[in-house]
């Protein structure tokens, strides 16, 4: 099961956000987050919140999108009684769990929902994750149809044995058919990737990423595994059943994926993001790294307008319970003060590409700019056109840049 929810101060039952919300609204950017909490079998190495059939305990799939309707069009009415001005939607996310465990006819609805009640701007992007087994062509043919731009594949790996210690159930072979469907619907595609699982090496590492490119997608994203308590890998690594992630080949296995993407024509946007170009980059993650708005639906989301953030009750069964009633499904919130924004942003900004603005930063912080261009861990040029951008070393040593940079 996912970990527990932040620590923050009660929700009213209403959601009203404080007056602070709507401050400079009109200079952002508000997106929506659909989180479908739903899995066919629950990988080992996942803490998201998601549940299987037999942990959903009462809790419908076939109720959930007029669920999520409702907090959409109760969203709405929060933020009007707010006063948070309207703004059209600049992108929507599905994630999960596995958004595709739904029917299309589902998430078109919970789609029409959102561009019914606020609108979205012209090409704004619309994306959906799935696996590679939860979908076919006429599915994706359907998506297309219902205003979907976007579908971003969990491939993982190409190696069986690597798939097979992360518990995902999905054949590689099937990533090419899923991409020439998405393409032959006119989706754009990006293959998500994870490196450094134990038993994972270098040239299962190279196998996986010379086959993702040789999909052509859009977009690609590369993340090491990371053990987090509570999970099944975390358990085995405690029992000696299986090693623990190893840092040195984990920084060898990024090298390795930055040169090779760069070689095939993507270049890295976010440490962790690479893209064919920026018109194809994710403008709603980009959206969370640059501190925009977006109301997130569903169990266990999360939501930020205006330096206030909250997150959704985790379990399905009590989020239906709290919108069957009316009621906001926040569990908690956190208003953000200036010190706590500040630190989020360098946090946030450093690891994209355009980088964080040095006159953002503090005197001491300043200082320290040319050590670390003494270090090789942020680019000289750059730091001369007043911006932080990281190196590749630095984008290996992203969190020890920040911590220097907030001494």
């Amino acid at each position: 099961m996912a970990g527990a929810l932040p620590i923050g101060e009660p929700a009213p039952l209403d959601g009203l956000l404080p007056a602070t919300a709507a401050e400079d609204a009109a200079s952002r950017n508000f997106g929506v987050y659909v989180h479908v909490p739903f899995c066919r079998v629950r990988c080992g190495y996942c803490d998201f919140n998601t549940y299987t059939n037999e942990e959903l305990g009462g809790a419908k799939r076939t109720d959930y999108a007029s669920q999520a309707v409702a907090e959409i069009a109760l969203a709405n009415t929060v933020l009007e009684r707010s006063g948070v001005p309207a703004r059209d939607v600049s992108t929507v996310f599905f994630g999960g769990g596995t958004p595709t465990l739904l029917p299309a006819s589902d998430l078109a609805a919970m789609l029409t929902a959102v561009t019914e009640t606020w609108g979205l701007k012209p090409g704004s992007e619309v994306t959906t994750e799935a696996n590679p087994d939860s979908v076919d062509a006429d599915y994706l043919l359907a998506l297309r149809d219902a205003g979907f731009t976007r579908v971003s594949f969990g491939m993982q790996s190409a190696v069986p044995h690597v798939l097979a210690t992360l518990e995902r159930t999905h054949d590689p072979a099937r990533i090419p058919l899923v991409v020439q469907w998405a393409r032959a619907a006119g989706l754009e595609v990006s293959l998500d990737l994870i490196y450094g699982t134990p038993g994972e090496s270098l040239d299962d590492w190279t196998a996986s990423l010379d086959s993702a490119i040789a999909q052509t997608p859009d977009h690609v994203s590369a993340y090491a595994l990371i053990v987090e308590e509570g999970t099944k890998l975390a358990a085995q690594i405690r029992r000696g059943e299986v090693a623990r992630p190893d840092d040195d080949l984990q920084a060898e296995m990024y090298e390795l994926a930055d040169a090779t993407l760069g070689r095939a024509g993507y270049d890295w946007y976010e440490v962790s993001n690479w893209a064919r170009s920026p018109q194809v980059r994710s403008d709603h993650n980009l959206a969370y790294w640059l501190g925009h708005d977006w109301w997130g639906v569903g169990p266990g989301a999360h939501s930020h307008v205006g330096g206030v953030r909250w997150w959704n009750v985790k379990h399905p069964v009590a989020y239906a319970d709290r919108i069957t009633a009316g009621l906001s499904p926040a569990a908690g919130r956190e208003s953000l003060d200036a010190q706590t924004r500040h630190v989020e942003s360098v946090l946030l900004r450093t690891r994209i590409r355009e980088g964080l603005p040095i006159d953002e930063l503090g005197a001491s912080a300043r200082q320290a700019v040319a050590a670390l261009i003494a270090d090789e861990l942020v680019d000289a040029r750059e730091a001369l056109s007043g911006r932080i951008v990281l190196t590749l070393r630095g984008r290996l040593l992203a969190d020890a840049v920040v911590r220097r940079l907030l001494d």
